[in-house]
């Protein structure tokens, strides 16, 4: 897995903090940033997050790359829908030896490790098998409808793939951007944080935690799993481990600001 922070709104505290201030004062938007230094600016967004007025940070977005991660965390992360999602598409991307992941508990299991790379390998070989055989038959049927050879394997190869890749698994990697507003990051972060979350897309979390934090460290100082700031919300579905989860984040808070420092 490889996320980066590629983009993000500049100034963020101080525009959350402008906004804000919009909201309690009778100040004109020409002149809502007087004044409005990053000391100043932090104080205001750690305001807000005592009042729970959350609103003001929907003003921000952070955008990630993120590749090296499976099409089932695509499948959970887009459940997220207040957000912008541009994925690699299988339709168009060809993937004749696709890269996969491997759950670490299958790595940790000789048998099922090696059954594991066995069933992902018989997937590659389907793959383009049926991808062969679909593009010869596409050909056949266009050529003989009078489309010249070379536009007939371009459109055939494209038509090919796009039913072949229904073989590929779950674990066949996958590359995406995503774009989300403050708000909706904190609530990503309050589920997928989780010690209950899949183990995938919780380290997706955590590591998109940490990025944002070290640009704008007070405005998610706050951010992590529901146990961080609060009682556990799984009731007999608890992990019973908030504290150790408490202090974990705070680690990673401490460490944000450090690097932003």
């Amino acid at each position: 897995m490889k996320v980066t922070l590629i983009a993000h709104t500049p100034n963020p505290e101080q525009v959350v903090a402008a906004a804000a201030r919009l909201c309690y004062s009778d100040s004109h938007i020409d002149t809502l940033l007087e004044g409005m230094t990053p000391e100043k600016s932090r104080d205001f967004v750690r305001k807000l997050a005592a009042m729970g007025h959350e609103s003001p940070t929907e003003h921000v977005s952070f955008t990630f790359g993120i590749e090296g991660v499976s099409r089932s965390l695509l499948a959970q992360i887009t459940r997220h829908r207040i957000a912008s999602y541009s994925v690699q598409s299988q339709r168009y991307v060809r993937l004749d030896q696709f890269e996969y992941v491997t759950p670490t508990e299958v790595e940790q299991d000789e048998e099922g490790a090696e059954a594991f790379r066995q069933a992902m390998e018989q997937a590659g070989e389907e793959y383009r098998r049926i991808a062969a055989l679909l593009k010869d038959g596409h050909i056949r049927r266009l050529t003989a409808q009078g489309m010249d050879e070379k536009t007939a394997a371009r459109q055939a190869e494209k038509l090919a793939i796009e039913d072949a890749r229904f073989v590929l698994p779950n674990a066949c990697t996958t590359k995406m951007i995503v774009t989300m507003n403050a708000r909706s990051l904190a609530n990503f972060f309050r589920h997928r944080c989780c010690n209950r979350a899949q183990w995938e897309i919780r380290a997706l979390a955590e590591e998109m935690l940490r990025l944002v934090s070290q640009v704008a460290p007070a405005l998610f100082e706050n951010c992590g799993p529901a146990c961080y700031k609060g009682p556990c919300p799984e009731g007999r579905m608890t992990c019973g481990k908030a504290a150790e989860m408490r202090e974990k984040y705070a680690a990673l808070h401490r460490e944000a600001e450090e690097w932003e420092s």
